[in-house]
């Protein structure tokens, strides 16, 4: 469990994220409406060295940013639970060069990479609980230099 404190820690958090991810990671995050996932989002993409605004890709399933690391924004909150999620493509994101997150990833579990990160958010005003789960061991890095960061 990581507890961020406020705004500016979870900022801190994501941009060290950001710094540490590489092309064909993939990072799921849950959490509630409000929890903090997209503010997450626009934290890490800074951390990718990404400028463009992020926004929450409700709407439009996927939003795509460029720049060193590309970042592939999904989110499936809207996806009605029968849907093809072969038929969206997401596996083209999945093992892409760039970077993808995936909002609400509870919703496609079964159609999730083999080796993903995820992140369960639980907030209280602006306060985060992050709890981190590494599935395969792609991520044996990040996870020891997160320990020693933001380890509580």
């Amino acid at each position: 469990m990581i507890n961020l404190n406020n705004l500016e820690e979870t900022e801190k958090f994501g941009i060290f994220l950001g710094e540490n991810l590489r092309p064909g990671d993939v990072l799921c995050l849950n959490g509630d409406l409000g929890a903090g996932k997209t503010t997450l989002t626009k934290s890490i993409a800074k951390g990718l060295g990404i400028d463009d605004y992020v926004t929450s890709p409700t709407f439009t399933i996927v939003n795509e940013y460029y720049g060193d690391i590309n970042l592939y924004h999904i989110d499936t909150y809207r996806l009605d639970d029968k849907i093809d999620v072969e038929y969206l493509g997401f596996d083209e994101y999945f093992y892409s060069d760039g970077v993808t997150i995936v909002e609400w990833a509870d919703k496609i579990r079964d159609a999730l990479p083999e080796e993903y990160m995820e992140i369960n958010i639980s907030s209280k005003d602006d306060k985060r609980i992050l709890d981190i789960k590494y599935l395969g061991n792609r991520f044996d890095d990040i996870k020891e230099k997160l320990d020693e960061s933001f380890g509580n």
